[in-house]
């Protein structure tokens, strides 16, 4: 096998590295793109049915647990009753909307608006509820933030979206896998179906 001289070794790592950032960008493109067009609604009756997959796996007793303000406060409470976990708290995460991310963002560290005291997290076996897991940073954020105050998290949503999801981990626990935008039965009564389709941002 004839050797190659080291500039066309530099030549050929030059090709591998544009190559690669044109991967990367397009799959970037593809992210910017996505408008989530599929769109599912759910009723109370289908919210009761995920709930009643969600319970009974979970394989440990909570000391308490974490509402994730305010997507997951309706889950959260039937979760916490089905469950029987008395203690609940809550989280409220800012991120920037999504009109105005861009991928450096997506990777900063949120704001915390509301977060329990550390005192209430420590060696406390915790179980984070949101509605649902899309790109996954915010109950992921929430998860960090409760390991770093010496809890024991876990995470559970009645959603899980990996197509959708930018990180290497899945929630614990969570009622179904989907690839749409979901609109909950709570959405519609707080706002009604054409706000809520027209302001929807599919932010997880």
């Amino acid at each position: 096998m004839m050797a190659k001289s080291k500039g066309e070794e530099n030549h050929y790592t030059r090709n591998q590295v544009n190559c690669y950032n044109e991967l990367i960008g397009f799959i970037w493109q593809e992210f910017c793109s996505m408008d989530q067009s599929r769109k599912e609604f759910i009723t109370w009756r289908e919210v009761s049915k995920l709930v009643s997959v969600i319970i009974p796996q979970l394989e440990t007793i909570f000391d308490s647990v974490i509402i994730v303000s305010p997507s997951g406060i309706i889950p959260a409470g039937m979760i916490a009753a089905a469950a029987g976990v008395e203690e609940i708290m809550i989280a409220q995460v800012d991120f920037p909307p999504d009109s105005e991310l861009e991928q450096s963002k997506l990777l900063s560290w949120p704001n915390f608006i509301h977060f329990p005291d550390q005192e209430l997290l420590l060696d406390k076996k915790i179980l984070i509820v949101n509605n649902a897991w899309g790109a996954g940073r915010t109950t992921w954020a929430v998860l960090k933030q409760v390991e770093a105050a010496g809890g024991i998290p876990c995470t559970c949503v009645l959603h899980y979206n990996p197509y959708r999801n930018l990180l290497k981990c899945k929630p614990d626990y969570y009622g179904a896998i989907t690839d749409a935008y979901i609109i909950y039965p709570w959405d519609i009564d707080q706002a009604g179906p054409d706000r809520v389709l027209l302001e929807n941002g599919g932010r997880g």
